[in-house]
């Protein structure tokens, strides 16, 4: 008993003298008080630059929560649009923090020592676009097609798999530069432009006449689209519990609107809320442990807002997308969705 009682008091004291968690790539960002973030150069709704040259979307909008939550200010995430090849070249290279960049998490890529898949930020998968002028609304009439599709994306493969598994004979135009690919596909190069459906829905808004184009009704890939790191600790401990902060606010109602009030008021909230903003509260806990502000989670609700706001704001049914949030993989469990809160305590 008194080797057990000994053996418990320096594991206490050995906790309550831990520093914080220390990371290279997170001492970057704070060292520099910046956070670069690469997204699409030119996805309408996803990200895309506004009249002054800034990136606006619901991709752009979690390098503003990784921005809030590490640096205290959302405006410090330097946002650079890039492709996508160049951008998993980026991150490994050193040349970026994280990229939120529509990125589908697969085994091999988060086997690459130089990435690391931290947070899923939209549940999606793949489909087909057409001009209606084809004639066609079924995946399964498109033997003999030509199709557009990106160079070194999880398209090619899926493509492969779902026309060989059926016997349908096709062909690839396989080219990397978005605006060469669509310009292929909207000239009538390509009879058909494959990529998630979400990123189908932004490129169709690109075409002269969005409405001569019909996405097909099949979807043939799980595309869990996830926010991607330099592997660091600390960076990934920061930017997954940022979005799981979004996540819970959705959980209990919390958003940037509401959030002053509910915070001049945590007396009367539930203890899961309290625990997401008080000053000794489980998130600043995690703020000692991660060298982030003490505040953090509330600077990423006030700032950016929580999940279904982003999502609204985009995505959402006032958007030319009209997507309701609630019929969509992304809703919350509760709402029959894939969007789990994560406790924070």
């Amino acid at each position: 008993m008194k080797n057990l009682l000994i053996s418990t008091a320096f594991l206490v004291g050995a906790f309550a003298a831990a520093p914080a968690l220390a990371g290279d790539v997170l001492d970057d960002i704070l060292s520099k008080d910046q956070l670069i973030c690469l997204v699409n150069p030119n996805s309408p709704g996803f990200s895309v630059p506004d009249s002054e040259g800034i990136y606006q979307g619901f991709n752009t909008d979690f390098c503003r929560m990784a921005a809030a939550a590490i640096l205290g200010d959302a405006g410090k995430a330097d946002i650079r649009g890039i492709g996508f090849s160049d951008s998993m070249k980026t991150l490994v290279a050193d040349g970026a923090h994280m990229a939120s960049r529509s990125i589908t998490a697969t085994g091999t890529r988060d086997a690459d020592p130089g990435l690391a898949f931290v947070a899923t930020t939209f549940y999606d998968g793949q489909g087909f676009m057409v001009p209606k002028s084809l004639g066609v609304t079924s995946a399964a009439d498109l033997n003999g097609a030509t199709v557009c599709a990106e160079d070194g994306s999880t398209t090619l493969l899926n493509i492969a798999d779902w026309f060989g598994d059926r016997g349908i004979e096709y062909r690839v135009e396989n080219i990397a530069d978005k605006t060469a690919r669509l310009e292929a596909f909207f000239s009538g190069k390509c009879d058909v432009y494959a990529s998630d459906v979400t990123a189908l829905l932004s490129d169709r808004l690109l075409s002269e006449k969005p409405e001569a184009y019909t996405i097909l009704p099949e979807v043939i890939s799980a595309e869990p689209l996830t926010l991607v790191t330099q592997p660091d600790q600390a960076l990934e401990a920061a930017v997954f519990w940022a979005f799981q902060v979004m996540i819970n606010a959705d959980q209990f109602g919390v958003t940037s609107k509401n959030v002053d009030s509910i915070v001049a008021d945590l007396e009367n909230q539930p203890k899961a809320v309290r625990r997401l903003f008080a000053e000794d509260s489980a998130t600043a806990e995690m703020a000692d442990k991660l060298g982030l502000p003490k505040d953090w989670a509330y600077r990423v609700i006030a700032q950016v807002g929580s999940y279904s706001e982003v999502f609204e704001r985009h995505l959402g049914k006032e958007t030319p997308f009209g997507i309701e949030l609630k019929e969509t993989a992304n809703a919350l469990t509760r709402d029959g969705g894939q969007m789990y809160a994560y406790p924070i305590r």
